[in-house]
């Protein structure tokens, strides 16, 4: 799945990295890079941890013409007059500004080396809403984040990774020689499908996957809901015994009439008495005009 995605350039697709202080994932964000690099796309950095020769460093010399670093290592806060970048051109009309600076005809992938400087200076809700509004622009065709997830809290995380299509968490393998890679990956219909691979990057930053897991390739079901019981911890009893079932089943209603009792009262006996009314010369039988004997 890890090779699928960097060979796949989903439009309107958005990829977190996440790392941790154990495991770096630069190497990984540089070889994407260097994958859509040579489907001749162009890459668009925000770099805020590593200048730009260090960022350089492994990329093909024979590709990086498509590759426009905008530096904001050397001034992150705008602490000077004229800050190449900062922490707060993180607008859409600012990285369009910078996009405008390649070819309009070409795939224009956007790179942000890394989020936790973004989110340590705006708010997790700005951050997430902006991702959004450039994911909406259409001119990007793809956002890759890096994210060192041990920096924040964990529903940051989550909050980030839900606007995700795809989520590849990196740890160190077992024997150190290789790096696993946890990938969650979401399609538009919903699916989600979670595999666990192990891979090494080359010195040219080619990316080889050395073994899967044996749960690699499955949709893992979504978990069920547990739907709390509201009668377990009452102290009386909600729930009746057969006993007491049989006993409410023979009970009668007062006003539920059975059968013989409507034909009772519906067919007098004999010997019944009857109601006799002769009307009186006054009596008024008009429906259109009931109050007519009151003189109004």
């Amino acid at each position: 799945m890890l090779l699928d995605i960097m060979q796949t350039n989903e439009v309107g697709g958005l990829v977190i990295i996440q790392d941790t202080v154990d495991c770096c994932g630069r190497q990984l964000l540089k070889g994407f890079i260097h994958c859509a690099l040579k489907r001749d796309e162009v890459v668009h950095v925000l770099g805020f941890e590593v200048c730009e020769n260090e960022f350089r460093g492994g990329l093909d010399s024979k590709f990086t013409q498509g590759l426009y670093f905008h530096d904001g290592y050397t001034d992150p806060l705008g602490w000077t007059e004229c800050p190449p970048l900062t922490v707060h051109h993180f607008t859409p009309q600012d990285i369009n500004t910078c996009l405008s600076q390649s070819e309009q005809l070409k795939t224009v992938t956007l790179v942000v080396d890394s989020l936790s400087w973004i989110l340590r200076h705006h708010s997790p809700a700005i951050v997430c809403q902006r991702l959004q509004e450039l994911r909406r622009g259409g001119a990007l065709r793809s956002v890759l984040l890096l994210l060192h997830s041990d920096m924040h809290q964990q529903g940051i995380v989550g909050s980030l990774c839900h606007l995700a299509t795809a989520v590849i968490l990196v740890a160190p393998g077992m024997s150190g020689q290789h790096t696993v890679a946890k990938t969650t990956r979401r399609t538009k219909s919903g699916r989600v499908t979670r595999e666990e691979e192990c891979f090494s990057v080359s010195e040219d930053l080619t990316i080889t996957i050395e073994a899967q897991s044996s749960c690699s390739g499955k949709t893992l079901p979504e978990p069920e809901e547990y739907e709390a019981d509201p009668a377990a911890n009452l102290t009386f009893n909600l729930r009746l015994s057969e006993v007491e079932r049989e006993a409410k089943e023979k009970l009668s209603l007062p006003f539920v009439f059975s059968q013989e009792k409507k034909s009772a009262l519906l067919h007098p006996r004999p010997g019944a008495g009857r109601i006799l009314y002769e009307p009186d010369d006054n009596d008024d039988f008009d429906q259109e005009d009931p109050d007519d004997d009151l003189d109004v």
